[in-house]
């Protein structure tokens, strides 16, 4: 079982200041279109989201980059007014956060320049990991994003037939995501971290 989405029963839609002051500092929250959403993490996508954390952090570690992992940090789309995504993992670099007009203050992203990897642990709402996800964080200009479908729960026309456990890399080209899907003993290609050599069942598994 992935991790379950819940909406939370609310009379009308809350702005982005609405949604911060009643539940930024919670990281179970997040907020789609005015609607908060309570993120249920099962342990399996806990554990999917620790593997690919710690290997996120090998990578940062052997090329020296000022990057960092942040998680459940808050991403604010500049084009959504009413949307703060809080991704499961999200690479992040240090040198960009000047810009960042909350982040002294608080973990919320708005800027395209401070993110160069986002990674989603897909779940039963798997909608939003491959549609909406897909458009805002292309528009926000993340180079690479991750959709880790580990119970094969996306739709048959993200992940195919028969539906699989399924790693699906979205590289940024020209302002639009190319996809490549990897599974089983297939080694991922990533653009971010060239020198990465793992097989897509270890992310999809959680297993070193």
């Amino acid at each position: 079982m992935a991790l379950a989405i819940k909406p939370l029963t609310q009379q009308n839609p809350l702005s982005f200041d609405e949604f911060l002051a009643n539940y930024g500092d919670d990281n179970h929250y997040e907020l789609i279109d005015g609607e908060v959403f309570d993120l249920e993490p099962t342990g399996q996508h806990e554990e999917v989201v620790a593997f690919i954390t710690t290997k996120m952090c090998v990578q940062i570690e052997e090329t020296g980059l000022p990057w960092f992992v942040l998680q459940r940090g808050l991403l604010r789309p500049f084009n959504a007014g009413m949307t703060a995504f809080r991704p499961d993992v999200a690479v992040i670099d240090r040198d960009e956060l000047t810009k960042e007009p909350f982040w002294s203050e608080q973990s919320i992203l708005t800027l395209g320049n401070s993110i160069k990897f986002v990674a989603e642990v897909v779940s039963s709402n798997w909608q939003n990991d491959y549609a909406r996800k897909v458009e805002d964080y292309a528009a926000l200009g993340i180079p690479e994003y991750w959709i880790a479908d580990y119970a094969g729960l996306g739709g048959s026309r993200h992940i195919g037939k028969p539906k699989q456990p399924t790693l699906s890399i979205c590289t940024l080209v020209d302002g639009e995501y190319e996809i490549q899907q990897f599974r089983g003993s297939q080694m991922i290609v990533s653009r971010t971290f060239p020198r990465l050599k793992l097989a897509a069942e270890k992310v999809l598994m959680a297993k070193k």
